[in-house]
C-alpha cells in the first residue's frame, strides 16, 4: 500500500521549465474538461429527468454520474494537483468511451478530441504533477 500511495503522490523530479509547463497543462487542460463536466452536473442533480447516453450498459444515471466524477471531480484534483497520476486514470478512460464507443460511428472528426484530451491525460499520468502541486507537498513530507 505504502509504494502505491508513493506512486500516486510522487509528483516527478523535473527542471523548473518543466515544472511550470506541467502546472500550466493541468490548470488548463483540468478547466477544458470542467466546461464539459459543468452542465453535465447540472443535469446529474437537476430536477428534469436524466437522458444521457448508456455507452457501456450501466443505466443512463450511472453513466452521467461516472463522466460528472470524472469531468468535474477528476478534472479539479489534476487543476490543483492532488493525486494527479490518480486522478488522470478516470479522464483518460470517459475520453476513450467517447472516441471509441460514443463517437465511434462519426469518424474520426468526433474522435479526434476526445483522443486528444486522452493523449494528454496519459502524458499526466505518466510526469506526475510537479513541484508546483499538492502531490509534491505531500510527497515532500514523506
Amino acid at each position: 500500500m505504502k509504494l502505491i500511495t508513493k506512486f500516486i503522490f510522487n509528483p516527478g523530479a523535473y527542471p523548473n521549465n518543466v515544472n511550470i509547463a506541467l502546472l500550466i497543462l493541468r490548470i488548463v487542460i483540468g478547466i477544458f474538461m470542467l466546461t464539459h463536466g459543468i452542465g453535465k452536473f447540472q443535469t446529474l442533480f437537476g430536477s428534469e429527468p436524466i437522458q444521457f447516453s448508456d455507452p457501456i450498459g450501466l443505466g443512463a444515471t450511472a453513466s452521467l454520474a461516472l463522466v460528472v466524477f470524472s469531468e468535474v471531480f477528476c478534472s479539479i484534483l489534476l487543476i490543483i494537483g492532488l493525486g494527479t497520476r490518480f486522478a488522470a486514470i478516470p479522464l483518460f478512460t470517459t475520453m476513450m468511451v467517447a472516441a471509441f464507443i460514443v463517437q465511434i460511428n462519426n469518424g474520426f472528426g468526433k474522435q479526434e478530441l476526445a483522443l486528444l484530451y486522452a493523449l494528454i491525460y496519459t502524458t499526466i499520468a505518466i510526469t506526475g504533477a510537479g513541484k508546483y502541486s499538492v502531490d509534491y507537498l505531500i510527497y515532500g513530507e514523506r
